[in-house]
C-alpha cells in the first residue's frame, strides 16, 4: 500500500479482521452478501469486523437460529456503539473447515471503552445451518 496515496474507500483499505487482505477482497464480500464465509475462523473474523464497522444486521445473519432472541437485533445496535474495535488475533482452531458441520474458533481481540485499553478472549462454537456457517455461542 502506498502511504503517499492512501486508500480512498474502504475496500481498498486493509480489513479490520488483522488478515493482512484488503476488506474488498476479505470480509467486504461476506457483509455485502455477495459471498458465504467457507469455514468458522472466516466467519469469525467477518462478525468481528461487523463489530468494527457496527453491522448489527450481519451479527444477526450470523447468528445461529437456536440462539438468537427476537431482540438480539436491538440488543447488538446498543452494544455496538461504544467499544473501538483495535485488533484481533485468532489463538486456535479446532474443525470448522469446509467439509465440517462444527466449528471452534478461540480469540482474543482488543479495544478502548471508558478511556481504557480492554481484552476479550474466548472460544467461540460455530454450527452450519442451511450449508452456511452461523455463531452459535461462546461456550467453546
Amino acid at each position: 500500500m502506498d502511504r503517499e496515496h492512501p486508500p480512498r474507500t474502504r475496500d481498498q483499505s486493509l480489513c479490520p479482521c488483522k488478515s493482512r487482505e484488503i476488506y474488498g477482497l476479505c470480509c467486504g464480500p461476506f457483509h455485502s452478501r455477495k459471498a458465504f464465509p467457507e469455514t468458522a475462523e472466516q466467519l469469525l473474523r467477518s462478525r468481528y469486523s461487523a463489530y468494527f464497522f457496527r453491522l448489527a444486521d450481519y451479527l444477526v445473519d450470523t447468528t445461529h437460529p437456536d440462539v438468537k432472541t427476537p431482540d438480539l437485533k436491538e440488543d447488538l445496535q446498543d452494544g455496538i456503539k461504544l467499544p473501538k474495535w483495535i485488533f484481533l488475533t485468532i489463538l486456535s482452531t479446532s474443525k470448522g473447515q469446509i467439509g465440517d458441520k462444527v466449528g471452534k474458533v478461540e480469540f482474543e481481540a482488543n479495544y478502548y471503552l471508558d478511556g481504557g485499553l480492554k481484552k476479550v478472549q474466548q472460544c467461540s462454537r460455530f454450527r452450519r445451518f442451511k450449508g452456511l456457517w452461523k455463531y452459535l455461542d461462546d461456550k467453546g
